[in-house]
């Protein structure tokens, strides 16, 4: 029988394991359009934390004793649906479980640009495509810009990094540790903050004394604050996240808000799934990038169905280099 872990109840502040349940589901009869798929590979992300609380947001939230949801890889056991057969390797949102019956127009057929399966929920997955837009659409960054990008070490931002680098950019990236930081420059970063080291906008300061043309925003809070205020007039920012907020039981403050005017700089936020579109454009350049050794990827592989909230917890602790997978 399969199993999928269920929200058990809602987090206060940042999740435990006693707010999941892994447990047996019936799977559905398959009917007329859908397929069958056991996953392989599932993903776990920051934005899942937001779907926890009952709040409306740009994506439902997660119910109380119900199977949670993620981005997966599988395979195709059986179909009902044409052009998808067995042994068909799908991408899916049917993940935080071993098998899923999900509607064919629900799920996409991985292209065969010769990577491994799990890259597609990855560096060539949302997560890569969430760094490719904000970079180079809604922060519109060009050669020759500063850029700074916040959790330079993680799944979104250690892609951003390299895709500023292949554009000719200056980057620097803000990381947590000696370890970490270490990553971010083994990436091409031109210079590399440790948050944990010196007060971020001490250490931005002295890394571009001529300040930034833009910031890719995975954090808020502090990084953001120190961004804005080493901001050159017209800077860009992109805001893809603010997982510094995600659990915190009380508003960040701005110091340097006001900084918005005075150098007139552009924030724009951002949701990946916009953008879908122009994924054939995205595939095409990562594609490349990734064939010549301009990009590279990074995962953090935790095994096991069971500890799907083990990986997703530490992702609120640091725990990975890149992105964090699960594989089955």
């Amino acid at each position: 029988m399969a199993r999928a872990w269920h929200l058990k109840s809602r987090p206060e502040g940042t999740p435990t394991a006693d707010n999941f349940e892994l447990k047996e589901i019936a799977l559905p009869p398959l009917g007329e359009g859908m397929i069958r798929v056991r996953n392989h590979w599932l993903s776990v992300d920051p934005y899942m934390r937001g779907r926890m609380n009952d709040v409306k947001s740009y994506v439902p939230p997660f119910q109380l004793g119900e199977p949670m949801e993620g981005g997966a890889v599988g395979e195709v056991v059986e179909s009902k649906a044409d052009g998808f057969a067995p042994g068909d390797l799908v991408l899916h949102m049917g993940g935080w479980r071993d098998e899923a019956v999900v509607p064919a127009r629900a799920a996409t057929r991985l292209p065969d640009l010769g990577a491994e399966p799990q890259r597609f929920l990855g560096v060539l997955g949302t997560t890569g495509a969430t760094a490719y837009f904000g970079l180079l659409d809604a922060a519109t960054a060009k050669e020759g810009d500063i850029v700074f990008v916040s959790a330079a070490a993680g799944a979104v931002g250690s892609v951003a990094v390299q895709i500023a680098k292949a554009k000719g950019m200056t980057v620097i990236g803000s990381a947590g540790g000696e370890a970490k930081c270490d990553y971010v420059r083994s990436l091409g970063a031109d210079a590399v903050i440790d948050y944990r080291a010196a007060p971020i906008l001490k250490s931005l300061t002295a890394a571009a004394p001529e300040g930034i043309d833009v910031y890719f925003d995975n954090v808020g809070g502090s990084h953001l604050d120190a961004a804005l205020a080493l901001a050159r007039n017209n800077a860009r920012f992109a805001i893809c996240g603010m997982i510094e907020s995600y659990n915190a039981r009380e508003p960040s403050s701005l110091r340097f808000l006001m900084r918005i005017i005075a150098a007139r700089v552009r924030l724009k936020g951002f949701l990946v799934f916009d953008y879908q579109p122009r994924f054939d454009e995205f595939y095409r350049d990562m594609g490349a990038w990734l064939k010549s050794g301009a990009v590279k990827a990074e995962e953090t592989v935790v095994e096991g169905l069971k500890r799907t909230p083990e990986a997703f917890l530490g992702l609120f602790e640091g725990a990975n280099l890149g992105k964090m997978l699960v594989k089955l």
